[in-house]
């Protein structure tokens, strides 16, 4: 039996040097994969055999045990056909970027039971593959381009109108900006201290990240030169005169000659 797998393992190795120019990485783990196990049951059934082992026992007997361990392995028995749809599916290969139950990163393998995620932050996550299948999968690299989104807010008294036309303009000179869809700016929303400008540019995948970092802060720069400045947020506050603490304002004071009068009488009231 180790001989087996040992042999199984050194044909595997061939056929990924074999296989790494001819089909793409995923597609090749998969075929791998399926080769190894299938040479590993295969090989262990016949010598089985050749011992003199009777496999309708063990059929019976992995029949019963298969429905006693079948309950107890539900997840198991779930995240092995998952991965198999995984494989027929493919809604994600080995290298790709995507978003899976709150987990971004790159793909680096999907396995019989799981999936591995290298995060954007170097960290390694095993989802189940059960999970993987059953929830929302974002791949980022799943089309060749990808649409580049940021918003710019400019001043009430800018002119907008020139504002767009200096983004575009912009836009326009980057060599890996596409033509077709061409770049769209345009005025999405009035708000208190600012006009929104939206910006839409489509750009390769393979240079939307480093494209978009560097589209942002050149708009920024662009527009400060040419005297259209990006806001802060601005409140006017109105303040009124307020009397300090326990002071009584002068229309509801008490008149004092009044006071010291009406005190007077009232000592000549109680004398007589």
């Amino acid at each position: 039996m180790s001989l087996t797998i040992l042999i199984s393992k050194i044909i595997a190795l061939y056929l990924r040097k074999s296989l790494k120019d001819k089909v793409s990485k995923d597609v090749g783990e998969t075929i791998i994969k399926f080769f190894y196990y299938g040479t590993v049951i295969i090989v262990s059934i016949s010598a089985l055999e050749r011992m003199g082992i009777q496999l309708s026992g063990l059929l019976l007997a992995g029949g019963i045990t298969g429905i006693i361990l079948g309950f107890a392995s539900q997840n198991i028995v779930g995240n092995l056909i998952s991965g198999i749809f995984l494989m027929i599916e493919k809604p994600i290969k080995i290298g790709d970027q995507v978003e899976i139950s709150e987990t971004s990163g790159y793909v680096t393998d999907i396995l019989i039971i799981s999936t591995l995620i290298r995060t954007y932050d170097g960290l390694l996550v095993r989802i189940p593959n059960q999970q993987v299948f059953t929830s929302n999968i974002t791949n980022l690299v799943s089309f060749p381009v990808r649409r580049i989104d940021f918003t710019i807010g400019i001043r009430y008294s800018d002119d907008a109108d020139r504002a767009i036309a200096l983004i575009k303009d912009l836009a326009d000179k980057e060599p890996f900006a596409l033509l077709n869809p061409e770049p769209f700016v345009y005025v999405r929303e009035l708000k208190e201290s600012s006009v929104e400008l939206v910006v839409w540019i489509w750009a390769p995948i393979d240079e939307w990240f480093e494209l978009k970092t560097k589209l942002v802060w050149a708009a920024k720069k662009i527009l400060e030169e040419n005297g259209i400045e990006i806001p802060f947020p601005q409140h006017v506050v109105y303040l009124h005169n307020i009397p300090e603490k326990n002071q009584i304002p002068a229309e509801l004071k008490p008149d004092k000659e009044k006071e010291i009068e009406s005190v007077l009488n009232y000592e000549e009231r109680v004398l007589t």
